[in-house]
Formats: C-alpha cells, sequence, structure tokens
C-alpha cells in the first residue's frame, strides 16, 4: 500500500548551498526532480497530440475536471500544478526510506531548510533508496522503503510550471485520483515545518472529505461502487493495521514495558507480528476474488515492521481531529483552513494537544 507525502528533500536540494553536508544526497533530489519537470508538458498538448494514446487523453480530461473542483469546490489554490503532464517511464515518483528502533514505532528523523525534520528520506533511485535502507538496518535500525507516486513542493515550484501529473497514478480509479491530487494540493494550503503527523493528516483528512463530495456530485454509479469497494477493503485494512499499532505500542511503551527483559520484549513482538500476519490473511479471504489482485497488500503485510506501522500512523493519526474541525467550521472550507492555520502557527505539543481536545480523544 503506497503512501503518498510530501518530498521536503526536493525543496531542500533546491535551497541547499555548497556549504551542505552529503551533497551527493541533495543533488540526486535537485537533479531527479528537474529531469521530472523538463518530462512535463501542458495536458493542452497532450489532448491535441495525434499520437497520445486515448485512454491517457480520457484521463488527463478527467484530472483537469478534478482539479477545477479542488479550486471552486474545495477552496484548493488555483495555480500551475497539475496541469501539465509527464511519463516518468517508472512505477513511482521517488521512493522514501523509513527506519524505526527495534522497539519503538517512532521514526527516525532527518532535517532539512524549510521544510525542516521529516519522518522519510526520498530518493528518485529505488536502488540507493534499497541502499541507504540497507544501512539503516546495519546500524540496528529497521528500515522500510515504499514506492510514492506523487509529492508536493509545497507550491515552490509553481513558477516553474508547478507539481505535474504523472503516469504513476494517471491511471488510478476515478476517486483515488481525485484523493491523491486533493492531497497534495492540501500541502500548499498549510504546511508546518517539522511535523510530518500534522502536515499529512491535514491531507488526508482534506482528500477524503473532498473525494467523498467529488464522488457523490460529479462521478457516475460505476466510479462509486468502484471506489466503494476499493475503500471498503482500505479501511479494513487500516483497521487491522491500528490495532497492531496499539498492540506494539503496549509491548514497548505501556505501564509493564519497563519490567520486561530485551528477550521478553522480542518475544512478543514475534506473537503480535505472527498473529497480525495470520489475522491479515483471513481478512484477505473475506474480501473473495482472485487474491493476486491484492498483491499490493500482501507485500505490506510481508514486509511490516515498526518503521512501516510508524509511517503509516503518520498519515492516520490525527484525521478524526482534522474532520471534527471542518465540522465545527460549519463545513466551510475557508474557515476550516483558517483555523489550521492557526492551528500550524502554534508550538507542536501546543497543536497536538488542541487537536486532540477538538476530536475528544
Amino acid at each position: 500500500m503506497a503512501l503518498a507525502g510530501v518530498a521536503a528533500v526536493v525543496t531542500a536540494a533546491a535551497l541547499c548551498l555548497s556549504g551542505c553536508a552529503n551533497l551527493g544526497y541533495y543533488w540526486q533530489s535537485a537533479s531527479g526532480h528537474l529531469k521530472m519537470m523538463n518530462a512535463a508538458r501542458p495536458v493542452g498538448e497532450w489532448l491535441a497530440d495525434a499520437q497520445a494514446p486515448e485512454r491517457l487523453k480520457e484521463r488527463l480530461a478527467l484530472s483537469q475536471r478534478i482539479r477545477a473542483f479542488a479550486v471552486s469546490e474545495l477552496g484548493l489554490p488555483d495555480n500551475p500544478s497539475y496541469r501539465r503532464y509527464a511519463d516518468l517511464h517508472r512505477n513511482a515518483a521517488v521512493w522514501n526510506v523509513v527506519a524505526a528502533p527495534e522497539f519503538s514505532l517512532t521514526l527516525k528523523t532527518w532535517c532539512f531548510p524549510v521544510t525542516g525534520c521529516v519522518g522519510y528520506r526520498g530518493y528518485f533511485d529505488e536502488g540507493e533508496a534499497k541502499a541507504e535502507a540497507a544501512q539503516l538496518a546495519a546500524e540496528g535500525m529497521e528500515a522500510s522503503v515504499y514506492p510514492v507516486p506523487a509529492y508536493s513542493t509545497l507550491g515552490w515550484m509553481n513558477w516553474a510550471g508547478g507539481d505535474p501529473l504523472l503516469n504513476t497514478f494517471i491511471n488510478y480509479p476515478e476517486g483515488e485520483l481525485a484523493r491523491l491530487v486533493f492531497h497534495e494540493l492540501a500541502h500548499q494550503v498549510v504546511y508546518a515545518s517539522g511535523d510530518t503527523m500534522f502536515n499529512e493528516s491535514f491531507a488526508t483528512a482534506v482528500e477524503r472529505l473532498g473525494s467523498t463530495r467529488w464522488l457523490a456530485t460529479q462521478a457516475g454509479e460505476a466510479a462509486r461502487s468502484e471506489y466503494a469497494a476499493y475503500d471498503g477493503r482500505r479501511g479494513q485494512f487500516r483497521a487491522l493495521n491500528l490495532g497492531m499499532r496499539r498492540r506494539l505500542e503496549q509491548i514497548y511503551e505501556g505501564k509493564e514495558a519497563a519490567e520486561r527483559t530485551q528477550q521478553a520484549r522480542a518475544a512478543m513482538k514475534k506473537i503480535a507480528y505472527d498473529e497480525y500476519r495470520a489475522s491479515y490473511l483471513r481478512l484477505r479471504d473475506s474480501w473473495g476474488g482472485d487474491p493476486a489482485r491484492f498483491r499490493g497488500y500482501d507485500l505490506w503485510v510481508e514486509r511490516a515492521n515498526n518503521a512501516s506501522f510508524g509511517a503509516q500512523a503518520a498519515y492516520d493519526d490525527l484525521v478524526p481531529a482534522f474532520e471534527a474541525l471542518y465540522r465545527r467550521e460549519g463545513g466551510d472550507w475557508r474557515r476550516f483552513y483558517d483555523a489550521v492555520k492557526r492551528l500550524a502557527a502554534l508550538p507542536k505539543d501546543e497543536r497536538h494537544k488542541l487537536l486532540k481536545e477538538i476530536s475528544g480523544a
């Protein structure tokens, strides 16, 4: 299950001066992003290109209806982003590396200019991402690499054409395509430096609320049915993973955790993972159909570790609070965004405390 998010490293690379450490990493970020930008062409050119496949033209036309809806109905930015398209000839925009200790779900962080500290490190080359993960594993961390279909440059690159549509997600089902566009545009509305959970949970709330409205008012019955089945499975999978995260937190941080030996925690952790994977197989069987359709879920579960669960928490944990805030603001997008901006201006601990109070947690 791919997780979309902000590749903060791109902005950092563009702003890094010659004195920055680890110039090789910054160079791959900057050069990789520039190659992607150079590959992008305006959607209008693709639609007028007699050589472009009709299926692609249909998807690009749909993307522009979604893009217009984002502005008119959700109050998202009206700028050059997602008005150009690029075929990267690969299945991901970037690959993110995440890492966590053996007995914790707290992600290792990397710090960059402007975007602050984030719980992942992005690479335009999958091999380099895997090499980084291997190095972290050699240092005793649990590391994971996952493909990211899209990322946001937070509006910093709108002067150069903005964030493009990509082959990595253009063929997503209609509801999923809408979700992704809404999510990435939300990052251009509010971004709190150094607070991945706040940023990703806010964008996830916008994508959920926005896609619900899109499907109800713009999509056909086939698209709604397709999305309902897909989102139903996703909801069950997230619930399973949330239960696993809570179980691991009890093993690592619960009241009795300090009294356990490392060997005891390791044994409890193994049992938890074994039971989690068995529960997933039962869930997958309940979905019916050809199990091969769920290969993405299979791979996620097969490779799941502390880093995987830690990364997923960033996209989920504060979403109910943001949805509650949206309702509190009467479903008015402008008021909602203004309220989120006020939260973003607060110190991190204070904004999280207020969000928990809003959600009643």
